[in-house]
């Protein structure tokens, strides 16, 4: 029974990384890296919030990630929720960006 959850999540895990595969060089490398390193500590709602940032185009998701984009006041949970995932890739990323110095 374990072997099967066990391939269920590595195929989930495929399937968001080939969904993180973007047009936009530097938003294709932050969300390829989230997801490799990152993915096993995310909750299944923390999954389902992501799984929506990824339906973002690239430059509005880039500007979210790059701080060159406001985040919108949390008014309610979903709010509240993105805006913690949005949070999570940044500091995944700015970590990942400590680690090369």
């Amino acid at each position: 029974m374990m072997m099967n959850a066990e391939i269920l999540k590595d195929a989930e895990q495929r399937r968001f990384a080939w969904r993180c595969r973007r047009g936009l060089l530097e938003l294709d490398i932050v969300l390829q890296n989230f997801v490799l390193y990152q993915y096993d500590a995310l909750t299944l709602d923390e999954l389902q919030v992501f799984d929506a940032l990824l339906a973002l185009p690239d430059n509005e998701f880039w500007a979210l990630i790059n701080n060159t984009s406001e985040i919108a006041k949390a008014t309610g949970a979903k709010e509240k929720a993105r805006n913690a995932m949005i949070y999570k890739i940044k500091t995944a990323r700015l970590n990942k960006l400590e680690e090369a110095e």
